[in-house]
């Protein structure tokens, strides 16, 4: 077994494996039903399984252009114009990606330099602040105030220094659930006005925003579409999250530096996912679907939790529910996630993956992006806990 012999000075110090892949080892290993990793159980919808064997048989199947096939960057600005009243330049300001978290690392690459400020929302979606170090850039965190995890505007004002280069946001918010008002993105907008600070904002659960309410994404408001860096995911919207293709739209200027760094990070994408994902976009209200299956699932599973002895913590958008289980036990999140694996065969996140300082607030998060089955099945055993 080959082994390197000499000292190594890692560039990431404190990051270990995520704990994604922890715990869906762990319930691969017990047998477990996998309610920790955010991805479904079920397939794609057959239309675009079918959109991608006549885009692969029909000769797609040679290298894209570097930004993306213009046929699905063409389906994407009408989407978001229709959606949210912004125009993009579909030569220019849209780019397809290997994912969001490519997009994510991509537009931090492009844009942060060393000694950079990142202010980031915590608890946050683990990629952020690891993209950010190995860029030399500092992480800046602002927290979400539990349990409703709302920003406090003020606090995310002071942080503001002259060395801030960007912000990073993400509503639907990953791992809680809870989403922004119009009054939080006005709120931002009041926070970087007069700056040349930069938004990113990841909107990968765009069309999972549930009771009537509103994604309000930042490209509805002038002041931050005009210094955003927005990232959406096809993985998410089309059960689809090994296909890894997603997409970043952002002015020309940004957009110019975002490329530079693309075309050499992954420089182009599986041709023949977007020649299908741009034919199955021409479907009718494919994203109201999307809400009214997820919808679905939440209140199912809520209303079978709800007279457990979890706790459930508001859910207003992604496919996440967070709950609080004191009731059931006094341990840490981590070690009663566990637990709750090896012992009842469930396997969850504990939320304190997402602090930076590994807080504790006994908050451990399900993902019921699953069959009727799977959750039928895992509901029954986490009602008699």
């Amino acid at each position: 077994m080959p082994r390197f012999a000499h000292p190594l000075h890692s560039r990431l110090p404190t990051v270990g494996t995520t704990i994604f892949t922890v715990m869906s080892a762990l319930a691969q290993e017990c047998g477990a039903i996998n309610l920790s990793q955010g991805f479904p159980d079920f397939d794609a919808p057959a239309e675009l399984l079918d959109a991608l064997d006549a885009a692969a048989r029909a000769g797609h199947n040679q290298y894209a252009p570097m930004a993306g096939m213009p046929v699905l960057r063409e389906a994407i600005a009408a989407k978001v114009e229709a959606l949210y009243g912004a125009q993009y330049d579909v030569a220019s300001e849209v780019t397809v990606t290997a994912g969001a978290t490519q997009a994510i690392f991509t537009a931090i690459a492009a844009l942060v330099h060393p000694g950079d400020e990142v202010i980031v929302f915590t608890p946050a979606y683990d990629s952020y602040a690891p993209s950010v170090e190995l860029q030399g850039g500092r992480v800046v965190y602002a927290e979400l105030l539990a349990p409703s995890y709302r920003p406090d505007w003020a606090a995310v004002k002071a942080l503001v220094t002259p060395r801030t280069r960007m912000v990073i946001v993400n509503s639907p918010h990953n791992p809680t659930g809870s989403v922004w008002t119009a009054d939080d993105v006005a709120a931002l907008a009041d926070v970087v006005q007069g700056t040349g600070i930069v938004v990113l904002s990841d909107e990968v659960y765009e069309h999972m925003v549930y009771d009537g309410v509103r994604h309000e994404s930042v490209m509805r408001h002038p002041e931050l579409l005009q210094r955003s860096i927005v990232v959406s995911s096809f993985g998410k919207t089309c059960h689809a999250t090994g296909w890894k293709v997603a997409y970043a739209l952002a002015p020309r200027e940004l957009m110019a530096e975002f490329r530079k760094a693309h075309q050499f990070i992954v420089f182009t994408v599986h041709t023949p996912s977007q020649v299908a994902l741009a034919e199955f976009m021409k479907k009718p209200g494919w994203y109201a679907q999307l809400l009214a299956l997820y919808q679905g699932k939440r209140d199912i599973f809520r209303q079978a939790l709800a007279g457990s002895r979890f706790e459930l913590l508001p859910c207003e958008g992604t496919y996440f529910q967070c709950v609080k289980y004191a009731a059931i036990s006094d341990e840490g999140d981590r070690a009663f996630a566990e637990r709750l694996t090896r012992e009842h065969g469930v396997a969850a996140i504990p939320v304190s993956a997402f602090y930076p300082d590994g807080r504790d607030h006994g908050v451990i998060r399900f993902c019921f992006a699953k069959s009727a089955d799977t959750l039928g099945r895992a509901l029954e055993r986490l009602t008699k806990l």
